[in-house]
């Protein structure tokens, strides 16, 4: 609903994004604290966990600025979907966000869209997670690059959505009508997101996502699931030959 409200309040007469996207901000940090809690209570994270969080999150902020602007190349996704697939959904879904927040620290790009941001990148992770766990080898890169190109286009729907409202005023054939029917206004929103970046620059992104997924996630994936093994982030620590202290 955070993005796809105009499409069921006006917001001629409404709120906009500059007023709303302080508003999802301070919803998605407690929402974040909150999923990293349930996944220390449940096991899923350990301090080691939050630690390799902070590392993959400042090597996706500064991959991001890599291909950014340039034809729709976006080097942050495809480290999403992999971590997300080694570490779960919970980890994915922040993951996402802190590194989306972090890029935007280093790239000067915090703005009201940066929330929204987030969101769907820490879907992308979280989305990751789910993926079948039984499938492997090969057709896990398949599978996983698939889901690359997916993201690169539902990240690119959900973005455009968020600003298509305000994006090129009411006289067009494209444009959005306030408190018309929502399947009319989808209407008018697929054919906008198709002619604006599905067909270049979403497709440039999911291109991306493709390659890097097929040429480095096999090494990625090693080095992740090595680092999981090692530090035995589900396992207790537990101190053995410790004896309880006589009463």
């Amino acid at each position: 609903m955070m993005f796809l409200w105009p499409l069921f309040v006006n917001p001629g007469t409404g709120p906009t994004h500059g007023t709303d996207g302080p508003l999802v901000f301070v919803v998605i940090l407690p929402l974040l604290i909150a999923i990293v809690l349930a996944e220390v209570a449940d096991g899923g994270i350990d301090t080691k966990a939050i630690a390799m969080l902070g590392v993959l999150s400042a090597i996706g902020a500064a991959l991001r600025p890599v291909g950014a602007g340039v034809a729709g190349i976006e080097t942050v996704f495809f480290m999403l979907v992999l971590a997300g697939r080694v570490y779960g959904p919970g980890f994915g879904f922040v993951l996402g966000n802190t590194t989306l927040f972090a890029s935007a620290l280093l790239t000067g790009g915090v703005g009201p869209w940066l929330p929204f941001q987030m969101l769907a990148a820490g879907w992308a992770g979280l989305g990751a997670g789910l993926l079948p766990g039984r499938v492997k080898g090969r057709w896990e890169l398949a599978m996983l690059a698939a889901y690359g190109a997916f993201c690169a286009y539902a990240y690119g729907f959900l973005l455009n959505i968020w600003f298509w409202p305000w994006a090129i005023g009411s006289d067009t054939d494209l444009s959005f009508v306030a408190g018309d029917a929502v399947l009319e206004n989808l209407h008018r929103f697929f054919l906008f997101t198709v002619a604006s970046s599905t067909l270049g620059w979403d497709t440039g992104r999911a291109i991306t996502n493709v390659v890097a997924i097929l040429v480095l996630g096999p090494s990625v994936l090693l080095v992740l699931r090595r680092a999981h093994h090692k530090a035995a982030f589900e396992v207790p620590t537990r101190f053995v030959g410790a004896e309880s202290p006589s009463r």
